[in-house]
């Protein structure tokens, strides 16, 4: 019982004591007008747009074309759009996933390797992404 008694004062007298010790230098931050500011979030650069909803048609071809010459038998496969304007995001996603796949299959002994994959890969399964508008796959 004392024990108990004993951890939840000390406890207590913790967080009081580190209250008093932020407000000082939370209230300097603050405005009357405006929030409170956290130093350390405040510095994060603000993130960029999404990727979009949907990626045209000639984006994804011209992507599909330059996964297939860098070697990616899924790309060279894959069925290229046309009749459409745009297509869904997951198209090239999917694109993206399986060629980075393959490419990580076929370089596994390879001698230099970027994310597991020869560099000339690498820089194929980032140009596709570019040309689609494409940041996280």
């Amino acid at each position: 019982m004392k024990h108990a008694l004993r951890t939840t004062l000390a406890g207590a007298v913790a967080a009081a004591a580190l209250a008093v010790a932020v407000s000082p230098a939370v209230a300097s931050n603050s405005q009357a007008d405006q929030p409170t500011k956290v130093p350390c979030f405040d510095t994060l650069a603000p993130r960029g747009p999404a990727d979009p909803a949907r990626i045209g048609a000639g984006a994804y071809n011209q992507a599909r074309s330059i996964l297939a010459v860098a070697g990616s038998q899924t790309a060279a496969k894959s069925h290229p759009a046309h009749g459409v304007t745009s297509v869904p995001v997951r198209y090239g996603t999917s694109l993206l996933a399986c060629a980075r796949d393959e490419f990580r299959h076929n370089d596994r002994n390879a001698p230099r390797k970027q994310s597991g994959m020869t560099p000339y890969h690498y820089i194929a399964i980032h140009d596709a992404a570019r040309t689609m508008g494409i940041t996280r796959w």
